[in-house]
């Protein structure tokens, strides 16, 4: 069973993260856990929570709730970005 805290790592309204997060595990299991393999995966999962903690923190500091904009919110910031 998933703990509740594993269960929202899995929730795509959360973890905006989720599909870089997916990307990363694979490449560790397809290359047996050499991280220097992965480094492209992990730079962008990286790049990524960079990228949406910095959309939080403003978001926060505006007063908007919640600060971790839903899937559907964010797929509109990123289309909108091209």
């Amino acid at each position: 069973r998933m703990s509740r805290h594993a269960k929202k790592l899995r929730d795509h309204d959360i973890n905006p993260c989720l599909a870089e997060t997916d990307a990363t595990t694979k490449c560790m299991d397809d290359n047996n856990y050499k991280k220097d393999m992965c480094t492209e995966y992990f730079l962008k999962y990286k790049d990524c929570r960079k990228f949406w903690h910095g959309i939080m923190m403003q978001r926060k500091r505006n007063g908007v709730k919640p600060e971790m904009p839903s899937a559907e919110e964010r797929k509109k910031i990123l289309e909108s970005m091209g």
